[in-house]
C-alpha cells in the first residue's frame, strides 16, 4: 500500500480503465480495475479504498446503482462518475445522489488528478473526525462519570458490552449515585447516539398524567386535552427512552409498559391507530424491585422483562478511593460557574470529606462543594469550610484522647498513628495531614516502632516504604 492513496477503476471499456491506470500509477497511487459493477462492488467490499472512479453507463449494474451500493456499506469513500456528452444531466443527478465530482470522456487529466487529490483529503479528513469522535465517545461519552474505583471500572465494562446492543437495562442503585449518567452513556456509546435520549422521571407523575406522557394523547381524550399530543416513545422513536424511578409506575401502567417493550407498539390514549417504534429502553430505580415483586407491588413477567441487563451503582460511601476525583472536578466545575479563580483543598479537608458516610451520595458531595466554593473567601478549601454535621461525624469515629502529662514525644507518637489509622495507613495523605515530608515519617516511624510501618494497620493499604518523596 502506498501513502497517496487506493483507488479503483470501473468501466467495462479496457483502454479506457487501463489507460487511466497507467496514468495514475505514474502519480504514485495503488490502483484495482474492475470491468464491471458487479466485480467491482466486491473489491469494496473486502479492500479498503479511498475513491472510487466509475464509468455511469454499464452493463448490469450501472455507475449510479454502484454509487448507491457504496454508499450504503462505506459512504466515507469518495466516488467520481465518467460519462459521455450525452450523458451529462445523468452525470449531474449522480452528484445529487452523493457522487464526488464527473468528468465527461475524453477526460482531462490534469483535472482529474487534482480532483483526486483534493476528493482522498476530504475522506481522510472525514475518516479522522469519525475516529475522533470514537475517541471522544469512548473518553468523553462518560464525561460526567468520574473515578477510577475497581467498582466504577466493573460498572462501566458492563456499560461498555451492552451499549452497543438493543437490550434493554436496569439501573439500581440508591438517590444520587449517578444512575443517570449512566442511561446518558450507554446512549452515547450506542449506535443510536444521534438519535434521541428521551427521558421522563416517573414518580413525579400520576397515573393519568403518566400515561399521557408515555403514550402520546388525542385531541379531547381527556378535558384539557386541546391538542393531538406525541408521548415519550413516539419522540423517541429509533433513539432511546430512559425511565427514572421505574418501580413508582402503577400496575395499569405496568401493563401497558409490558406491552410496548414486548409488542413495539401501543395507541396514544383517546385514540384507536396503532403507533410501532423502535426505541431502546433504560431505567432505573432506587428501590429492590425483586422484593416488590414479592410483595406483589410488581409484575414479575415486567420485572425480568427490563432486567435483561443489570447494573447496580455503588454508592459513595464503597468508592471511597474516587472522592478526590469528583472533589476536584466538583472544585474546578464551580469555580468556572462563579467565575472564581481556581481553589485547592487542604489535606486535612480532604481526609475529612473520605471518612465521611455520603448518605446523600454524589449528589450531597457536588452539592456541598457548590456551596463551599460560593462561600470561600481565601485561595484554599480548609476544614473550617466543612460544615458542622460533617465533622462531627468524623470526630465521633476518629476523636484522639491524650492524658495530661504525656512526654511531647508520645503525644507525637500517639498523633501520627491516629492519623494513619485515619487514612487506613496511606503514607502520602498522612504525611500531608501532618504537614511533614514521607521520609520524615518513614523516619518517625522507625524510631517510634523500629519499622517504617506501624504494626497496628500495616496490613491496611500498605504503599511502599522506600517510595521517594
Amino acid at each position: 500500500m502506498n501513502t497517496t492513496g487506493n483507488i479503483l477503476i470501473v468501466d467495462d471499456e479496457k483502454n479506457i480503465r487501463e489507460g487511466l491506470k497507467k496514468t495514475l500509477e505514474l502519480e504514485g497511487y495503488n490502483i484495482e480495475t474492475a470491468s464491471n459493477g458487479e466485480e467491482a462492488f466486491e473489491f469494496i467490499k473486502n479492500n479498503d479504498f479511498d475513491l472510487v472512479i466509475t464509468d455511469i453507463k454499464m452493463p448490469v449494474i450501472s455507475g449510479t446503482k454502484l454509487l448507491e451500493m457504496i454508499n450504503n456499506i462505506k459512504p466515507y469513500i469518495k466516488v467520481i462518475m465518467l460519462t459521455g456528452h450525452g450523458n451529462v444531466e445523468t452525470a449531474v443527478e449522480s452528484m445529487k445522489k452523493g457522487a464526488y465530482d464527473f468528468f465527461t470522456k475524453p477526460v482531462d487529466i490534469d483535472k482529474l488528478i487534482l480532483t483526486i487529490e483534493r476528493a482522498i483529503k476530504e475522506k481522510n479528513i472525514i475518516l479522522e473526525n469519525i475516529e475522533l469522535k470514537k475517541q471522544l465517545n469512548e473518553k468523553y461519552g462518560i464525561e460526567n462519570i468520574i473515578g477510577s474505583s475497581s467498582s466504577l471500572k466493573s460498572v462501566m465494562d458492563i456499560v461498555k458490552q451492552v451499549a452497543p446492543t438493543k437490550a434493554t437495562v436496569l439501573i439500581e442503585g440508591e438517590s444520587g449515585t449517578g444512575k443517570e449518567l449512566i442511561a446518558n452513556a450507554i446512549h452515547r456509546l450506542s449506535d443510536r447516539a444521534d438519535k434521541p435520549l428521551v427521558k421522563l422521571h416517573c414518580a413525579a407523575l400520576n397515573e393519568n398524567l403518566l400515561e399521557s406522557e408515555l403514550f402520546g394523547h388525542e385531541k379531547g381524550a381527556f378535558t384539557g386535552a386541546i391538542a393531538m399530543k406525541k408521548g415519550r416513545f413516539e419522540l423517541a422513536d429509533g433513539g432511546t427512552l430512559f425511565l427514572d424511578e421505574i418501580g413508582e409506575i402503577s400496575p395499569i401502567i405496568q401493563v401497558k409498559l409490558l406491552r410496548v417493550l414486548q409488542e413495539k407498539e401501543f395507541e396514544r390514549v383517546g385514540g384507536t391507530k396503532t403507533i410501532k417504534v423502535d426505541v431502546r429502553v433504560i431505567t432505573a430505580t432506587n428501590r429492590d424491585l425483586l422484593q416488590e415483586v414479592q410483595k406483589k407491588n410488581f409484575r414479575e413477567d415486567l420485572y425480568y422483562r427490563l432486567k435483561v441487563v443489570s447494573i447496580k451503582m455503588p454508592p459513595l460511601r464503597e468508592r471511597k478511593d474516587d472522592i478526590p476525583l469528583l472533589v476536584n472536578a466538583f472544585i474546578k466545575e464551580f469555580c468556572q460557574i462563579n467565575n472564581k479563580p481556581m481553589l485547592t483543598i487542604s489535606p486535612k479537608a480532604m481526609a475529612i470529606l473520605e471518612s465521611y458516610s455520603w448518605p446523600g451520595n454524589i449528589r450531597e458531595l457536588r452539592n456541598l462543594i457548590e456551596g463551599m466554593v460560593v462561600l470561600a473567601r481565601g485561595n484554599e478549601i480548609t476544614e473550617k469550610d466543612i460544615p458542622p454535621h460533617i465533622k462531627s461525624e468524623i470526630i465521633e469515629k476518629d476523636f484522639v484522647k491524650i492524658n495530661l502529662g504525656l512526654p511531647l514525644s508520645e503525644v507525637e507518637k500517639i498523633y501520627i498513628l491516629s492519623t494513619l489509622k485515619f487514612v487506613k495507613n496511606n503514607k502520602s495523605k498522612a504525611a500531608k495531614i501532618l504537614n511533614i515530608g514521607r521520609k520524615t515519617l518513614h523516619r518517625k516511624l522507625y524510631e517510634y516502632f523500629g519499622t517504617s510501618s506501624s504494626d497496628d494497620n500495616s496490613d491496611e493499604n500498605e504503599e511502599e516504604i522506600n517510595e521517594e518523596v
